[in-house]
């Protein structure tokens, strides 16, 4: 450019050596006179690696750190290139130097190519601006202990919006919230969401262990709690009611740990109760959600290896689903609510997830396995007596008589599920021989 490089490399290629050289377009004889005019010569080719910013952060880089590796000259020159893609071969990822070296080896990168590679660049721009976007909107917090193991580096990054967790209040008292408290909070908070108030639900490495309707708080929690006290200890909550003097209480009794504890509001006493009562009230991390109940009406995204997969959220309500049935049993007398409940719940557990619900609470989950009659059996045993009477909730079809078969066995009496298998007629079949009411819903509730 013929001008030196400044304030500590901050100030590189803007220059209109650079970008007039990037941006100019060929055909155009005003762009050509002008690139005559100062000296400008075109560039074909572009090739840059942006400043590890999500990196720094994640690696728990200093403020002044963070900063300094927010590149500026790097998007710059990629977005020019990509704008001017009818001229300009743009490269922001490696992996793509092989491609562009073998077009260039045979004449010149094709115009195909150029598209392609300009798509990416945006994206990755994008993507990079909306990580810096979030530091700035939590005000440089996000860094946590780590992440799911003592030796992965981690952050938390709320949305510039500021709505569901990233809008949630983490109150002063208790331990920093770790990645693995997150997590657990995001599915409590998505299937408390899902269910009428009150109610409560226990978590436990994101899938609900506990989960219960009552006529107040602590009725709800309590029931919720009892659903499987063993996987409860330690768990994550999410009460869809104020949290009050007597939920507090309950959970101060011997016999429970929490980590985490989320309400849209906590009274003064109920705080007071769980600080200077049991030994982990000390610890345990309280989050107030004035949102709690709000639809997820948007887009969720996950990060695999090379790409980002995005899809709009599962904002299907299971609890309000017509209910189909199919086979010769009617539904039991006064179990429609605890057949919602059941389907709800089986919505937020990991697949294949089959769940059994009786008397308004959640008493045996099987979640996460490989194939849907073991989830069957697992729901099954953790039910234990409680599963005679019960009525069973399936995230997915069932692919054979084999699963209904061992949980009428056990005494459930009713079956939802969203059907759509091609033995849906021999599971049917199996069910009514059984006296056990099978319910189809038309939507299927997958979740990895």
């Amino acid at each position: 450019t013929g001008f030196p490089e400044m304030m500590d490399g901050r100030v590189k290629t803007l220059h209109p050596m650079i970008h007039g050289g990037l941006l100019a377009r060929r055909d155009d004889a005003g762009h050509a006179a002008s690139m005559k005019e100062h000296g400008i010569a075109p560039i074909d080719l572009v090739c840059v690696n942006l400043y590890p910013f999500a990196e720094t952060v994640a690696g728990g880089g200093t403020r002044e750190e963070i900063i300094e590796k927010i590149d500026i000259g790097g998007p710059s020159m990629l977005r020019s290139a990509a704008k001017n893609h009818d001229s300009v071969a743009v490269v922001c990822d490696p992996s793509d130097y092989v491609a562009v070296a073998e077009e260039i080896a045979k004449g010149g990168t094709t115009l195909g190519l150029r598209q392609k590679l300009a798509a990416k660049v945006f994206a990755c721009t994008g993507e990079y601006d909306q990580a810096i976007g979030r530091w700035f909107a939590q005000d440089a917090g996000s860094g946590l202990r780590y992440g799911e193991n003592p030796h992965q580096t981690a952050g938390f990054f709320p949305d510039a919006r500021r709505f569901g967790l990233g809008a949630a209040e983490v109150l002063p008292g208790g331990k920093a919230m770790s990645y693995n408290n997150w997590l657990d909070l995001d599915g409590a908070v998505a299937a408390v969401n899902d269910l009428p108030q009150p109610s409560a639900v226990v978590v436990k490495h994101t899938n609900p262990c506990g989960a219960a309707l009552g006529i107040s708080a602590v009725e709800a929690l309590s029931r919720a709690w009892d659903g499987d006290p063993l996987s409860a200890f330690g768990s994550v909550i999410a009460v869809h009611a104020n949290f009050d003097l007597a939920c507090a209480e309950l959970l101060a009794a011997p016999g429970h740990f929490v980590e985490v504890i989320a309400a849209p509001s906590f009274d003064a006493e109920a705080i007071e109760c769980l600080r200077n009562g049991p030994k982990w009230g000390r610890n345990v991390r309280l989050v107030r959600l004035p949102e709690m109940g709000a639809l997820r009406d948007q887009p969720e995204g996950r990060r695999v290896w090379g790409g980002t997969l995005v899809q709009h959220s599962d904002d299907v309500s299971a609890f309000k689903a017509e209910l189909k049935v199919v086979g010769s049993t009617a539904i039991p007398t006064g179990r429609e609510d605890d057949i919602r409940l059941a389907q709800t719940l089986a919505k937020h557990l990991k697949s294949n997830a089959v769940c059994l619900v009786n008397d308004g609470m959640l008493v045996g989950a099987g979640a996460g396995q490989m194939s849907r009659v073991d989830s069957s059996r697992i729901a099954v045993e953790k039910a234990g007596v409680r599963a005679k009477g019960s009525v069973a909730g399936s995230d997915a079809f069932f692919p054979f008589p084999d699963g209904p078969e061992s949980l009428a066995d056990a005494g459930v009496i009713a079956i939802c599920q969203p059907g759509g298998s091609i033995k849906d007629g021999d599971v049917t079949a199996a069910c009514d021989a059984k006296k056990v009411c099978m319910i189809h819903t038309g939507t299927r509730h997958f979740k990895h």
